[in-house]
């Protein structure tokens, strides 16, 4: 198995942790929406917002595999050395675990900021501010990801 394979593998594993995260994030957050919306409708909007939040991570995934995938499959010259391969798989195992994880985290925030959104309105603001903060950690990872899929070179 040569390089490339590697470094396909490592998209496939990027997008797909990071949007498997994403979905169990909103499922928690989902969760607690359906009892605060079923009190009150008016509140829909409101517990939108917070739901959209924990898909953050499935975008990141989704850039790092877009730009392995555009590295290696449209550029045709491009090969990948079996440890250069390594190296970006590595790479995009930075942003896998940390937006897998940071996504399921931000949505157990996010489903305890719905109910205190459903209790008092003005807690919005307050709600997605403390979501933000698990969002860091998935951008740590997406910034490593980046860096290891366009500084590690390519080529015959």
């Amino acid at each position: 198995m040569g390089g490339n394979a590697f470094a396909l593998i490592g998209a496939a594993l990027a997008v797909g942790l990071c949007c498997t995260g994403s979905a169990f994030g909103m499922l928690a957050v989902q969760k607690a929406s359906c009892g605060v919306i079923a009190e009150k409708p008016e509140k829909y909007s409101k517990t939108l917002v917070l739901q959209l939040i924990p898909s953050s991570s499935a975008l990141y995934g989704f850039i790092v595999a877009f730009l392995v995938l555009t590295k290696v499959v449209l550029n045709n010259s491009a090969a990948y050395t079996l440890d250069q391969g390594l190296m970006v798989l590595g790479g995009c195992l930075a942003v896998a675990i940390a937006g897998c994880t940071a996504a399921i985290a931000q949505g157990k925030v996010c489903a305890a900021a719905t109910v205190m959104v459903g209790k008092r309105d003005e807690a919005l603001g307050r709600a997605i501010t403390m979501s933000v903060f698990s969002e860091l950690f998935a951008l740590f990872g997406l910034i490593i990801s980046i860096l290891c899929v366009l500084l590690i070179p390519a080529g015959v």
